[in-house]
C-alpha cells in the first residue's frame, strides 16, 4: 500500500478526531517500535553477508514508516541508535567490498532519518551533524542520489532557520540528477522549488515545480529507493500549495490545498496539521479571516499530542497574522484556545 493509499484509507472518525484517542493510537505505534529498538544488529555475527544486509534494509524500511504517525521527539532515539549500530558494524564487522558499500549506503539512509527526527524535534545542530554523516557515507558508497538527498535535507533545514537554501538545494540537484530515478528527481526538484519560494523567486519556483511533475511521470524501469516511497502526485500538490502560499498567491494555493486536505487521513496528524496551517495562511492572504481562524483551530486540534515543534511554530505564525482581527468571533475563539 502506498503512502497516498494510506492517507486516503478511511478509518473510524471517532478514533482520530478526538486528540486523546489519537494519542492512544500514537502510543500503540510507539509500543510497536519499542521492541525494534532492542533487536537491532545484535543478532548479527562478526561476518556480514548480502542476506544480512537485505534484512537490515528491510528493517530500516519498517522503521522509516513510523515517521508517518510519530513526531521526531518520539522517534529520534530509535533512529540515532540505528546509526550507532551500523557505524559499529562498519568498524568491527567482516564483509566484502560490495557489502561494505551497501552498509555505507544504509548508514546514509539511517543518518537522514535521524537527522529528520532531530529537525522535527527542533534539534537543528544535531540534525545537521546527522545530515553531514549521511552525505559522507553516501559519497563513500558512490550513492549520488542519496548524497543529493542529504544536501536537500540540509537546504530544507536552512530555509526553516531563516537561511537561503537555494544554492544548497541546487547543489543537491546537480549532484544527483544524472543517476537519480524519477521519484528521486521529483523529490529533489520540489525541494529546490521550496527553496526558491522561501527566497521569493516565483519564476524559478514555477519552473522547478513543473520539472518535478515531469520527473514524477517519467518512465524508468529501475526500482525506486525505499526512501522515496511517499513521493507521489499528492506530495507534488502539497508542495505546490505550500510554495504558492509562501509566495502570497492564494488564488493558486487555496484550491490545491483544499483538495489535498480533503482526502488526507487524520492519523498522519503532524503532516496534516502542518499542511492545514499553510491553507490557513493562504486564507489570510485571501482576506478570508474567519475561515483562516477556523482552519487554524483545526490544525491546533490535529497537533495536540504530536511530538514535533513544527506544527506549533506554524500555528503561532498564522495566529500572529490573525491577531489584529481579534474582534472577529472566530479569531477570538482561536486566541482563547491558544491561551489555555
Amino acid at each position: 500500500m502506498t503512502r497516498t493509499e494510506r492517507r486516503r484509507e478511511k478509518v473510524d472518525p471517532e478514533e482520530v478526531d478526538d486528540p486523546v484517542r489519537r494519542r492512544d493510537f500514537i502510543g500503540a505505534m510507539a509500543a510497536i517500535a519499542l521492541p525494534l529498538s532492542h533487536t537491532s544488529d545484535h543478532s548479527l555475527g562478526s561476518r556480514v553477508d548480502s542476506e544480512d544486509v537485505r534484512r537490515l534494509y528491510s528493517r530500516n524500511a519498517r522503521l522509516r514508516r513510523l515517521d508517518n504517525f510519530m513526531g521526531g521527539a518520539d522517534t529520534y532515539n530509535l533512529y540515532a541508535a540505528e546509526v550507532s549500530n551500523t557505524t559499529d558494524l562498519l568498524k568491527s564487522g567482516i564483509y566484502n567490498s560490495n557489502t561494505g558499500l551497501k552498509l555505507k549506503s544504509l548508514l546514509g539512509e539511517q543518518a537522514q532519518l535521524a537527522g529528520w527526527a532531530a529537525f522535527d524535534a527542533g534539534q537543528y545542530s544535531v540534525a545537521k551533524t546527522h545530515y553531514m554523516t549521511s552525505l559522507a557515507a553516501a559519497e563513500e558508497a558512490d550513492d549520488l542520489a542519496l548524497a543529493g538527498n542529504a544536501l536537500a535535507f540540509l537546504a530544507y533545514q536552512m530555509t526553516a532557520t531563516s537561511q537561503n537554501g537555494v544554492s544548497t538545494a541546487a547543489a543537491s540537484w546537480e549532484k544527483a540528477q544524472k543517476s537519480a530515478t524519477p521519484k528521486v528527481r521529483a523529490l529533489l526538484l520540489e525541494r529546490l522549488a521550496w527553496s526558491h519560494a522561501v527566497a521569493g523567486q516565483a519564476k524559478e519556483t514555477d519552473t522547478a515545480l513543473a520539472l518535478a511533475r515531469e520527473a514524477l511521470n517519467a518512465h524508468d524501469d529501475r526500482p525506486e529507493p525505499d526512501w522515496v516511497f511517499w513521493v507521489d502526485a499528492v506530495e507534488m500538490d502539497i508542495m505546490a500549495g505550500r510554495c504558492w502560499t509562501q509566495l502570497r498567491r492564494p488564488l493558486r494555493a487555496v484550491p490545491i490545498l483544499e483538495s489535498v486536505l480533503e482526502g488526507f487521513d487524520d492519523t498522519h496528524a503532524r503532516d496534516k496539521a502542518l499542511y492545514t496551517t499553510w491553507l490557513a495562511d493562504a486564507y489570510v492572504d485571501a482576506s478570508e479571516v474567519e475561515q483562516a481562524a477556523v482552519t487554524t483551530v483545526r490544525a491546533l486540534d490535529l497537533a495536540t499530542g504530536v511530538a514535533s515543534v513544527r506544527p506549533k511554530a506554524r500555528i503561532e505564525e498564522v495566529s500572529q497574522r490573525l491577531n489584529r482581527h481579534r474582534d472577529t468571533p472566530e479569531v477570538a475563539a482561536l486566541m482563547d484556545r491558544l491561551a489555555r
